[in-house]
């Protein structure tokens, strides 16, 4: 991964504790990059075990926005929130409205959208306090749910790793493994299950994997994750959390690819190349699970579902692109995803340099 401005150890732009104590609010906005536009990105609302936890994933998530909006083509940067705190607790209108104050400080240098804990109807409630949203229900003239879309971008992300790896985009007959049957998990389940692929679930929500059998009934389920990867799979999709890849998983990861939703799916920089080493492709997680913010983008310029849905399906196209390119130039996928990126972020900053009337 390179260094530098547009690298991965590049500084943030801008980082911001937001706290309000009459409505128990603890938030942190994260601005990465405005290279590109506007930054955009989820607010994820957790649990934090500490403070550090929270800076941590959110200086992660909003660096791995600036190449997700990037690689994705958009005219935008990356950026990010967390709410520290459980949802199923602390959440109220009062909390969300109040974040929404604070997104509205930063005068549209950020705009966020749904992510982990957060839902439509709680961007609803956001927007009254400001006009830097997006991830709207229908109702109010947004997209609704961006995880339609995100499910579909590593359905398409996944058809062009089998293409790439067996010669064909097509899944029917290979056993594909997905950790995570949550917001986007459950229906790329339903992509998969159409497509003739046998499919084996996990999740830690017994309602989750209930809902999957409902739905699916010729889905296998096994206990935990640690079963799933030493399991007889040909694809890994990781659709829960982050870190899903470290040293002790690739050791014992059985699939040829690995492509799933969850954002931050490495560890730590070099499990990359370790699962290159073993033969084993994977998709990168910025590129293939950025439908969802390719949905809610287009949200910006009023919503259009089939142009969304256009954008969603050249994924399959990108990541071909990106795979020609970890080969071109003898790289890992993911380094690939991180030079495209990176360029994009390099070139249309210098060109922002002409003055214009």
């Amino acid at each position: 991964m390179t260094d530098g401005v547009f690298g991965r150890d590049g500084g943030h732009e801008q980082v911001v504790y937001c706290q309000d104590p009459q409505t128990g609010l603890k938030a942190i906005i994260a601005v990465h990059s405005t290279a590109l536009g506007p930054a955009l990105g989820g607010t994820r609302f957790y649990p934090y075990a500490s403070e550090q936890d929270a800076l941590n994933d959110v200086l992660a998530l909003s660096r791995g926005m600036s190449y997700k909006n990037a690689l994705a083509g958009l005219d935008l940067g990356g950026g990010k929130a967390v709410i520290i705190g459980d949802p199923a607790t602390v959440k109220s209108e009062a909390l969300l409205r109040a974040y929404g104050r604070f997104v509205e400080t930063l005068g549209g240098r950020y705009i966020t959208a749904c992510d982990v804990g957060t839902y439509v109807a709680d961007m609803d409630v956001v927007a009254r306090e400001t006009r830097y949203v997006t991830g709207r229900s229908r109702d109010d003239g947004g997209a609704g749910d961006s995880s339609v879309l995100t499910a579909y971008g590593v359905f398409q992300g996944m058809r062009a790793s089998a293409e790439h790896v067996w010669g064909t985009p097509e899944l029917r007959g290979r056993r594909v493994g997905v950790a995570g049957v949550g917001k986007v998990g459950h229906l790329l389940v339903g992509h998969l299950v159409e497509a003739g692929a046998e499919v084996v679930v996990t999740d830690v929500s017994e309602a989750a994997i209930d809902r999957v059998r409902s739905a699916h009934p010729s889905v296998e389920v096994v206990a935990d994750t640690d079963t799933l990867v030493a399991s007889d799979i040909d694809v890994y999709a990781p659709c829960a959390l982050g870190g899903a890849l470290n040293d002790a998983t690739v050791e014992v990861l059985r699939a040829k690819v690995v492509c799933g939703a969850a954002n931050n799916q490495l560890a730590h920089p070099g499990v990359e190349k370790l699962l290159d080493e073993r033969g084993i492709l994977f998709a990168p997680d910025y590129l293939v699970n950025s439908g969802g913010v390719i949905m809610v983008s287009d949200e910006l310029h009023g919503f259009q579902y089939e142009r969304a849905h256009r954008k969603v399906s050249a994924l399959y196209e990108t990541t071909k692109k990106v795979f020609a390119l970890a080969e071109e130039e003898g790289v890992p996928p993911a380094t690939a995803a991180d030079r495209l990126a990176e360029r994009r972020m390099a070139e249309v900053s210098r060109l922002r340099s002409i003055l214009t009337r």
